[in-house]
C-alpha cells in the first residue's frame, strides 16, 4: 500500500509543479482523485478465503464503466458464470477483442497449471486478466466478486494476485433425513459453498428418521420410508410429540437438477445411503432387511405419535439417537442395497460415495441364529468383524464400478476395507489411524466442526448441545501434527458436519452455518502461516455486512 501511495503523491507533486499550467478545474479533480485514492488504499482487502499471494498496483478500475469480456476458453459454464457477473456492465462477448473496445477488457484464459486449482488475476485501470483451470477460473471469479463488493463510487484498487488451494477437499454436509429441506434451499447451500470456494457437499440422504431419495426398483422406500408419523418435541427425549406426519424425498429429476446445479459451480455432491445400521427407515418400508422382521419397531421415550401406538409393524422413527435394528447381512439384503446404489451412481457422477458405517449396535446381530451361522462360515471372530465384513462386501462391488467409498471412523473396527477413505468425526484417533495404516483421510472432528453445536455460550436457540465458537472453528488444524510428512499427505481436507435434528427449517440452518463456515473456508484454504485471528476478525465483519445485505440470516457469534 505504501509504495502504491508514494508513487501517487510524486505524480500529484509533478502536477502541482506545474500548475500554472492547469486551470483551476484539474486542479480539484487532481485533489478530490488523491482524496479517494487515500481512501481506498486505506481500506483493507477483505479476501475471504485470504489469497496466497496479493500485490497492489499503482491504478484503480472503473467498475462502473462498460466492459468487453474476451474468452478464451472451453469450458461453457465458465462463459456463463462470467458473463453473468458482468451482464451489467459488458457491451459485448466475443471471443477475439473487438476492433472498438469499450473503456474496460476482461481477459479470462483457461490453461493448465502444475498447481492444481491455481489462477492468477492482474489488473490495471482499464483491463483484467484471469488465468487458470476451468475450475481455478470459478474460484478467481469469486475473489473478483468480492473484490468489486468494496467499490467506493465504483473505484477499486488493483491488484494481482496468485492463489491455490491447500487442501483438495473442502466440504460441507447437510443432513436431510432428520429435517427435510425444498430444491430451492439446497441450491441456496450451493450457492453459499461456492461463494467461500467450497468443493465437495456431502448429501445426507437416508436415516432411520427418513429415507430421501427415490428408488425406482423399491418404491415403498419413499411412499413408507420417507415419512414419519410425527416428531419428538424439545430436546431428547423429548417434552412431546407434534403428532403430524412429516416427510418429503427427492424425484429422481430433482437429484439430477441439484447435481447439475452443483456442477455448473465446480462442486461435486457425494451422497450418503446409510449402512449398516441407522437403517430404520428402510427396514419400515422393507422388513426383510431386518434381523427381527416380524418384531415391532420399538421407539422409545413416552412422547410417541399416536398414530404410531395404534400399528403392530416396522415404523420410521421419531426420536433422535441410535438403534438397534440395523440390516442383516443376508444375500437378500446385499441383492437390495446394490441395486439401490446402481441407481445412486446413476445420479451421482462423483467418484465417492458415502455408506456411513457409523453407530451400528451388535445386539441384533450377536441375537441373530443367521449372523452367528454366517461369522462361523467366514472365521469371523466378533460382531465388529461382521461389520467389516458387510462394509467390505460392499466396497468390492462399488470398485467394480469404479466409485471409491467413503465411511465414518467406526470402519476402522473390524479392520478397515482395502481400498476406503475415513471420515474422522469422534475426534481425531480415527483419522490418525487410518493414515498411519496408508488411507486417505477426510477430517471432521465433532469438536471443531460439528456445526450442530451452539455457537453461543448462552441464549442460543434449541440446538444438540456444544460449543463450537467462530474463533474455535477458525483455530483448527485438519494435519495432525503426529503424522509424518508421507502420512500427512494422505489427509485430503476437512468438512463441516450440519446434523439437523433440532434444524427444522432452512433459516436455522443459515445461522447454525454463518459465520463459522467462512472461517473454516479459510482453514481448509489459506496456509496456516497466513492465519491469523486478529487478521481474520475484521475482515470476517465486512463479510458479515455482506450477508445482511444478501438477506442471509446468521448468528451474531462474534458478540460472544
Amino acid at each position: 500500500m505504501l509504495i502504491t501511495t508514494n508513487t501517487f503523491i510524486k505524480k500529484l507533486l509533478l502536477c502541482i509543479k506545474f500548475q500554472n499550467k492547469m486551470n483551476f478545474k484539474k486542479q480539484v479533480l487532481v485533489l478530490l482523485a488523491f482524496t479517494l485514492h487515500l481512501t481506498l488504499v486505506a481500506q483493507p482487502l477483505n479476501l475471504i478465503p485470504k489469497p496466497s499471494t496479493v500485490t497492489v498496483q499503482p491504478s484503480l478500475y472503473n467498475t462502473a464503466l462498460a466492459c468487453n469480456i474476451n474468452y478464451h476458453v472451453v469450458n461453457q459454464n465458465i462463459v456463463a458464470a462470467y458473463t453473468n457477473f458482468f451482464k451489467p456492465r459488458a457491451t459485448s462477448f466475443n471471443k477475439q477483442l473487438p476492433k472498438t473496445k469499450a473503456p474496460n477488457t476482461l481477459v479470462v484464459t483457461e490453461v493448465n497449471t502444475e498447481v492444481a486449482d491455481m489462477y492468477l488475476i492482474t489488473m490495471n485501470a482499464n483491463i483484467i486478466s484471469i488465468t487458470g483451470s476451468a475450475r481455478a477460473l470459478y474460484y478467481a471469479l469469486q475473489t473478483l466478486t468480492q473484490i468489486f463488493a468494496q467499490a467506493q463510487d465504483g473505484l477499486v484498487q488493483c491488484y494481482n494476485i496468485t492463489d491455490a488451494p491447500r487442501f483438495a477437499y473442502r466440504g460441507m454436509h447437510l443432513d436431510v433425513a432428520r429435517h427435510f429441506y425444498t430444491v430451492a434451499e439446497v441450491k441456496k447451500y450451493i450457492d453459499y459453498l461456492a461463494m467461500y470456494k467450497y468443493n465437495t457437499l456431502h448429501w445426507h440422504l437416508t436415516d432411520d428418521q427418513g429415507w430421501r431419495i427415490e428408488i425406482k426398483k423399491y418404491p415403498l422406500l419413499t411412499k413408507i420410508g420417507a415419512t414419519r408419523n410425527g416428531t419428538i418435541q424439545g430436546r431428547y427425549p423429548g417434552t412431546g410429540n407434534t403428532n403430524v406426519a412429516y416427510g418429503g424425498y427427492y424425484t429422481q429429476a430433482q437429484i439430477k437438477e441439484v447435481v447439475a446445479y452443483a456442477t455448473k459451480k465446480f462442486i461435486t455432491i457425494i451422497p450418503e445411503i446409510e449402512m449398516p445400521g441407522h437403517a430404520s427407515a428402510a427396514i419400515a418400508a422393507y422388513p426383510l432387511l431386518s434381523c427381527n422382521p416380524d418384531t415391532p419397531t420399538h421407539i422409545p421415550g413416552k412422547y410417541i405419535a399416536t398414530a404410531s401406538l395404534k400399528t403392530n409393524k416396522k415404523l420410521v422413527q421419531e426420536t433422535w439417537g441410535v438403534f438397534p435394528d440395523v440390516f442383516i447381512p443376508t444375500e437378500y439384503t446385499f441383492t437390495f442395497l446394490q441395486n439401490v446404489l446402481d441407481e445412486v451412481m446413476q445420479l451421482f457422477p462423483s467418484k465417492y460415495i458415502h455408506i456411513g458405517g457409523d453407530e451400528c449396535p451388535k445386539k441384533a446381530w450377536k441375537e441373530s441364529p443367521f449372523c452367528q451361522k454366517l461369522m462361523k462360515q467366514k472365521g469371523l471372530k466378533s460382531e465388529h468383524e461382521l461389520q467389516s465384513y458387510f462394509v467390505q462386501r460392499i466396497e468390492k462391488y462399488l470398485n467394480s464400478k469404479r466409485r471409491s467409498i467413503i465411511g465414518w471412523d467406526e470402519i476402522l473396527e473390524g479392520g478397515l476395507a482395502p481400498n476406503a477413505t475415513v471420515m474422522s468425526w469422534r475426534g481425531e484417533k480415527g483419522g490418525i489411524e487410518a493414515a498411519q495404516q496408508g488411507h486417505q483421510v477426510i477430517m471432521t472432528p465433532s469438536t471443531h466442526v460439528y456445526f450442530d453445536h451452539a455457537q453461543l455460550k448462552e441464549g442460543d436457540s434449541l440446538t444438540i448441545g456444544g460449543y463450537t465458537s467462530v474463533q474455535k472453528v477458525y483455530s483448527y488444524e485438519p494435519v495432525p501434527a503426529m503424522l509424518t510428512l508421507e502420512q500427512a499427505k494422505l489427509v485430503l481436507g476437512a468438512q463441516a458436519n450440519v446434523w439437523t435434528e433440532y434444524i427444522t427449517n432452512f433459516t436455522k440452518v443459515e445461522y447454525m452455518i454463518f459465520p463459522r463456515m467462512i472461517a473454516l473456508s479459510e482453514v481448509l484454504w489459506s496456509s496456516p502461516k497466513q492465519r491469523d485471528w486478529n487478521d481474520f476478525e475484521p475482515r470476517l465483519m465486512t463479510h458479515l455486512t455482506t450477508l445482511q445485505k444478501l438477506g442471509i440470516n446468521y448468528c451474531n457469534s462474534m458478540r460472544n
